[in-house]
């Protein structure tokens, strides 16, 4: 999901906006990038998967420190990306298939710029 301080960012340009999977125009969305359940940061990052923009919205949200939600096919937590994320409470003795998030890769050339939050 991209939310855009101002427009004259570098980092933004019409071209790959009005491409971005997550951008509906009525916010609907919404609920699904910035939610704490895993079965929605599943879906949001299925999105940014086949999003066109995936990496000019990820760059946008490394260089503002996005505080939380699901940009670029990253899940973000203060500025971060979190490596993992798992429900409430006690962890199963056996993994539940639908608690694993999918794998997005980083693009190569953004890489370097990534600060990544350790599993807590």
């Amino acid at each position: 999901m991209l939310a855009l301080a101002s427009e004259e960012s570098e980092e933004f340009t019409s071209d790959w906006w009005d491409l971005a999977a997550c951008r509906d125009l009525e916010g609907t969305l919404t609920r699904v990038f910035f939610s704490d359940e895993l079965g929605d940061i599943a879906q949001a990052k299925r999105i940014c998967a086949e999003c066109p923009a995936i990496e000019p919205c990820l760059s946008g949200a490394i260089v503002r420190r996005e505080p939380w939600g699901v940009w670029g096919g990253q899940l973000f937590l203060n500025g971060k990306v979190l490596m993992t994320k798992r429900r409430r409470g006690r962890p199963p003795k056996t993994p539940r298939p639908e608690d694993q998030l999918p794998e997005i890769p980083v693009p190569i050339n953004l890489q370097d710029r990534v600060r990544y939050r350790p599993a807590s």
